[in-house]
């Protein structure tokens, strides 16, 4: 009877500890967490026209001017590169654009940004910009806000075909029309 509970201590011990040696360790909270706008914005549409996958930097009473220097490359997020994808062809800004994957840059300004789609893909930051992959160079032209925003956010609005791209941060909108 004593090898028989010696037995199941034993073995609930090392069940116990193959549990401890084969749990995983997830992270917490990303400090500027990964998210994505599409159009249509609703999830029960199947025929999406674009999504962006991005990460959402907070000001923290930080100046967006810090953030996101005027007259210098911007990654327009956090960490990775905002990536932007055009399931079928469409005319961004103006300029007409192929459906794939892009990685989009911009380089704010007073009273427009330039918003740069590029073919380099899966990149962090703007670290390894390279403007010979540039695809298009489009203008955003930018407006105040009406409350400050706090978290970087992305949206697109619009009917059918005819829709806009927001950056919104901080105290400014950037707007870049989008037909597809």
């Amino acid at each position: 009877m004593k090898n028989s509970i010696l037995s199941i201590i034993i073995f609930a011990v090392m069940l116990v500890l193959s549990n401890e040696v084969a749990a995983q360790k997830f992270p917490g909270l990303d400090k500027s967490p990964m998210d994505a706008a599409t159009y249509p914005s609703s999830y029960r549409v199947i025929d999406k026209k674009v999504k962006v996958i991005y990460s959402r930097p907070q000001l923290k009473k930080r100046s967006l001017a810090k953030l996101a220097p005027a007259g210098k490359i911007w990654r327009t997020g956090a960490d990775e590169a905002t990536e932007i994808t055009f399931y079928k062809d469409v005319v961004f800004g103006g300029k007409e654009v192929k459906s794939g994957t892009y990685t989009m840059f911009t380089i704010p300004g007073d009273k427009e940004w330039t918003v740069i789609l590029n073919t380099s893909t899966n990149v962090w930051g703007a670290f390894f910009y390279n403007e010979s992959d540039d695809v298009v160079r489009v203008k955003g032209t930018v407006s105040k806000a009406n409350k400050s925003i706090e978290v970087f956010s992305i949206v697109f609005e619009g009917e059918d075909d005819t829709f806009n791209m927001y950056l919104g941060w901080g105290d400014t909108i950037v707007t870049v029309p989008v037909k597809g």
